[in-house]
């Protein structure tokens, strides 16, 4: 089985996380592929394949060195939930083959066009992996597994390429900010792991938003419209009122780069109760809590405004900025992937990530765990695609990883 054909196995497998569940994993439909993945990993012939009742997944690739030379544990890690932003039921693939720098009709009336997404143009020539327009792809992060799998496969059938002794692990719940929540880090056992969640070819991240979710409640007083006066509190204009006093020039739509941002992500409102949904997100500490001490200090003028516990809010740090454990003592994990990409000919891209990864919550546990390309385009919408050529650049730094740790000893 190739590359290709095992990324389209998986993508037959509904695996959306949800933000409004409270069970591990969020949903159900996610522990149907687990299972199919448990399975295949021990298909394959990894070792000490497992998986608990929350559905983390862990496997073992051991290590093919002579004489026993002591290596360091790698890992690599992907998650397979995919996100609640976008359904992925019944998603319909299909295969650009040498794609031509054109539009590409997803299906009647749904276009991709580099003149909207010129990344496309980065990969003329290449097998782009495109949806129906219907559906996400599942790219993020399907495309992650089926790489590091492919390469344990890979590795397997070529043991004439000296390893250390590998771990992998798939996890659900990654897309709603929990998929660290419950890693077993003492048992994946390792000095350092990296996870495949990133997206075009060369990406490389160890530094990443901080993050917290801030869940507001805004609690008014229906009354008869006609009899109102002095009386009715309207949650549904409180709701913008308060959407209105964070700054609108601090939304993704308008940031970039190192700039963080308040995102508005639901609303749902009437007369009597309204409840805003927002994430937070900053790349610097201070900055992160100034943001989440603003939107106490606009609960905090409302209430002022309209009565004190008019307005409430609840939040949450979801994870942190992995390069405060990165960098002091740990950058050797990110330069072994700078040289491994240089050797299979591919030019790093470093940059941070304008989200976060599970390795940055791993990071803090003690697992220092940058991000690597899986090479998927465009995520969480029905305009994402996935070049088999970039999965197999990313399967070819995993293998690079593992041999070029090899070369490595343990301190």
């Amino acid at each position: 089985m190739d590359i290709t054909e095992r990324f389209l196995n998986y993508t037959k497998f509904d695996t959306q996380s949800s933000e409004e569940s409270q069970s591990v994993p969020s949903t159900k439909k996610q522990l149907v592929f687990a299972q199919f993945l448990k399975e295949e990993l021990k298909h394959e012939g990894l070792e000490d394949v497992e998986m608990d009742a929350k559905g983390y997944i862990y496997a073992t690739l051991p290590a093919n060195l002579d004489g026993g030379c002591e290596v360091p544990t790698i890992g690599f890690i992907s998650h397979y939930d995919t996100s609640p932003d976008c359904s992925g039921a019944d998603i319909k693939p299909r295969i650009v083959k040498n794609y031509d720098g054109g539009e590409i009709v997803l299906s009647e009336g749904i276009v991709s066009s580099p003149k909207k997404f010129p990344e496309l143009l980065q990969h003329v020539g290449e097998d782009l992996i495109v949806t129906d327009g219907h559906t996400l792809l599942g790219a993020d992060d399907k495309a992650g597994i089926a790489e590091i799998v492919q390469a344990m496969v890979w590795l397997k059938e070529h043991p004439e390429v000296k390893h250390g002794r590998i771990r992998v692990a798939f996890n659900p719940d990654e897309e709603i900010g929990m998929g660290a929540h419950h890693f077993d880090v003492e048992k994946f056992g390792c000095q350092w792991a990296y996870t495949m969640d990133g997206g075009d070819v060369g990406e490389l991240e160890y530094e990443n938003f901080n993050a917290a979710s801030a869940k507001v409640t805004i609690r008014g007083i229906s009354v008869h419209p006609g009899y109102a006066k002095g009386k009715m509190v309207n949650a549904n204009a409180l709701a913008a009122e308060f959407a209105g006093m964070l700054p609108r020039e601090e939304t993704p739509e308008t940031t970039e780069g190192y700039e963080g941002f308040y995102h508005l992500i639901g609303m749902q409102t009437n007369t009597e109760l309204g409840k805003l949904s927002y994430i937070l997100r900053d790349h610097d500490r201070q900055s992160f809590e100034h943001r989440k001490r603003f939107v106490r200090q606009c609960a905090d003028r409302m209430n002022e405004k309209y009565g004190e516990g008019t307005v409430s809010v609840e939040l949450n740090d979801q994870y942190y900025n992995m390069k405060e454990k990165i960098e002091p003592d740990n950058m050797h994990v990110v330069d072994l992937v700078l040289e491994a990409m240089r050797q299979v000919g591919v030019t790093p891209l470093v940059r941070p990530i304008r989200g976060g990864t599970d390795g940055a919550q791993l990071s803090f546990k003690g697992l220092p765990c940058p991000n690597i390309f899986a090479g998927g385009i465009n995520f969480h919408g029905p305009f994402e695609f996935v070049p088999v050529q970039s999965m197999e650049k990313a399967m070819q730094v995993i293998i690079k990883i593992c041999e070029l740790t090899a070369q490595m000893k343990l301190i």
